[in-house]
């Protein structure tokens, strides 16, 4: 089994969507975004999935110029073809017409020498969602200190 190397995460993902369903991707790079991910210079804030011809695209990701391949290099916010299946394209993009659905990366890691994308079939979550959220890990983190305090754990 291939060593999973961890390039980004996308924090603000679970925060903001109720995730489903996920599912791992292969990405159409160039060579220069295949040195600049192993230099860990990526960033999959604001980026999704568009679904065009039976293709699926990844969106609004930012790796940044590989500082040596001088005039080589790539656009660094360009649109990515994603590897998957047809089946999974035309679950996913049905998913996606259903409405409040959408496709997000979730992470990005090097599965052995390929690079691959973390997908999540995510609906954005309310603003008293993410409180109800925010206040139950409150709730958690103040009883654990209770039982610390109190020479239970």
């Amino acid at each position: 089994m291939a060593a999973i190397r961890p390039i980004c995460e996308n924090r603000r993902a679970r925060r903001e969507y109720e995730v489903d369903e996920t599912l791992e991707a292969g990405l159409v790079l160039e060579g220069s975004e295949v040195k600049s991910l192993r230099a860990g210079t990526a960033n999959l804030a604001d980026a999704y999935v568009q679904f065009r011809n039976g293709e699926a695209f990844l969106v609004g990701v930012h790796i940044a110029p590989y500082t040596q391949a001088n005039r080589l290099n790539h656009e660094p916010r360009r649109e990515r073809k994603l590897l998957l299946h047809a089946r999974e394209i035309r679950k996913l993009g049905q998913r996606v017409a259903e409405r409040g659905y959408t496709v997000i990366p979730l992470k990005m890691y090097f599965l052995g020498a390929r690079a691959k994308v973390q997908l999540g079939l995510a609906r954005g979550k309310k603003l008293y969602d993410r409180r109800a959220d925010l206040r139950k890990r409150e709730d958690e983190r103040d009883m654990a200190r209770a039982l610390r305090r109190d020479g239970r754990e």
